[in-house]
């Protein structure tokens, strides 16, 4: 483990009690009707990344101009931009749904056609121009694979394409048995996070159709995510081997490596785009949640250490402050004389809720 670095085991503590905090004081997740911009940023990063990892070029800003403007930015690929016209079709469409079904009701935390609609929206558009080069007419967006499919590199093989209905099935079933556990009705056996990275596995092991099959899994993954509370999680492409790897260990039954990496997505997006948004000024926060393209989160760990950023540090060793101090100590900087020093202890047990500020 790199020093400095929290444990496993810290990680998925911290994300529980900011999730629970997040519930508490500011009832849950915002919807897209009343933080567009949250989910917005957060669309476009995943959008971004998700495509990305299956090889697709085009950087953020084109991304962002292509999804809120329709426009083409440079000289990528068609199929590029619509791998990423349909994937933030699909996102969209995922975070609205997930917390108003509308008139798609469903008895458990995902259904069958949820599944299909979801790859569905995310294939068609670039499928015009770039449908897999095996499939039928049977095989197109939304539609179970007629193919059988070559082992992966660490030598799992998907189940035979006969089998592919029946094994979604099981994992419905799977998702269905989880879901007490997932929801806290019943203890778990597992952390939250590790039951995910087994569902989120279980899906690309079936792996149902003949193409998408990583993208679907994502947004499928991000759909139980909201739905059970928590934001979506976004596995950037710096990270794309060490996913990988994750996924690989899953498939010999260790889930940990890939909880780890979906515990850490979801806690910096609580960070980086729910926390800002919905605290208020005066708001004790994680100092990750105060980044901005002034200040890296190294510079404000720095500025608290050196009490020039008025801040405390919770017991577990995370730095919090607020954006209103923030604001202070950009008023301040390059003075020589400092802002008020840090808060006094008392003060801060009040937040001493595990938070990493990585």
């Amino acid at each position: 483990m790199p020093r400095g670095r929290p444990s496993r085991e810290t990680v998925y503590r911290r994300l529980e009690s900011s999730v629970a905090e997040l519930h508490a004081r500011f009832g849950g997740l915002p919807t897209p009707e009343e933080a567009s911009g949250i989910w917005s940023d957060i669309w476009h990063l995943e959008a971004h990344h998700s495509t990305a990892l299956e090889g697709n070029t085009l950087i953020l800003k084109q991304v962002e101009v292509l999804l809120e403007q329709g426009r083409t930015v440079g000289a990528k690929p068609l199929k590029d931009y619509l791998e990423v016209q349909g994937y933030g079709q699909a996102a969209d469409w995922v975070y609205g749904h997930a917390l108003r079904p509308g008139e798609w009701p469903t008895d458990g935390l995902v259904a069958m056609r949820e599944v299909r609609h979801i790859h569905e929206l995310a294939m068609s558009p670039v499928w015009e121009v770039a449908a897999h080069p095996d499939a039928t007419q049977r095989e197109g967006p939304g539609m179970f694979r007629e193919h059988d499919l070559h082992p992966f590199g660490a030598g799992m093989k998907p189940p035979s394409w006969t089998l592919v209905p029946s094994a979604m099935q099981d994992w419905l079933d799977r998702v269905q048995e989880l879901t007490p556990a997932l929801t806290g009705v019943q203890p778990a056996t597992k952390a939250a996070p590790e039951l995910l990275a087994e569902l989120h596995n279980g899906f690309e092991r079936v792996h149902p159709f003949i193409d998408g099959n990583g993208r679907a899994g994502r947004l499928v993954l991000n759909l139980l995510l909201v739905r059970l509370g928590y934001p979506p999680a976004i596995i950037l492409k710096s990270r794309r081997e060490h996913y990988l790897d994750a996924m690989r260990k899953a498939d010999s039954g260790d889930f940990s490596p890939l909880g780890e990496m979906i515990a850490r997505a979801i806690y910096d997006n609580i960070n980086r785009f729910i926390l800002p948004a919905i605290a208020g000024e005066a708001r004790l926060v994680p100092l990750a949640a105060l980044v901005t393209p002034e200040f890296s989160l190294a510079a404000l760990k720095q500025a608290a250490q050196r009490g020039r950023l008025k801040a405390i540090q919770s017991p577990d060793g995370v730095w919090q402050s607020t954006k209103k101090d923030v604001t202070t100590y950009r008023s301040h900087k390059g003075r020589h004389h400092k802002p008020s020093t840090q808060r006094a202890p008392s003060e801060g047990l009040r937040l001493n809720r595990g938070q990493d500020d990585k």
